[in-house]
């Protein structure tokens, strides 16, 4: 299952300029524009994007976590839990050990696509 896990956190690369034109969506409906909005408001915290990004170099254990990204370990597994129950990463069980990795690719994609938007902000890419 782990290596499952550290497949399943291949970064997704940013894209090319012109290449974020994505095809129209269909406007969104209360429900899902609801579970959008809590899935991106867990990347409005600075030590969740942190979490996130140091998930994305591979699966490790809370303490392991907390110390890269120093965290109190029982911050970390508080945002961990959060993290998990919306379903942007996952656990397994190893012995005693508990391991989180990114959820899938879509989570490396997201987090990309956020710091891609950023930083063409930042080089004044302002055209919608």
């Amino acid at each position: 299952m782990l290596s499952t896990m550290k497949t399943m956190v291949s970064r997704a690369a940013a894209p090319d300029a012109g290449e974020h034109d994505a095809p129209a969506s269909p406007a969104l409906d209360a429900g899902e524009a609801e579970r959008v909005a809590n899935t991106l408001q867990a990347l409005a915290t600075p030590s969740r994007l942190r979490i996130l990004s140091r998930l994305r170099q591979g699966p490790c254990t809370p303490s392991e976590l907390a110390a890269d990204v120093e965290m109190e370990q029982s911050s970390c597994s508080h945002q961990l839990r959060l993290l998990r129950n919306l379903g942007l990463v996952v656990r397994e069980r190893q012995g005693r050990s508990v391991v989180y990795a990114l959820y899938d690719d879509h989570v490396s994609a997201l987090l990309d696509q956020a710091v891609y938007h950023v930083a063409h902000l930042r080089v004044g890419g302002t055209e919608a």
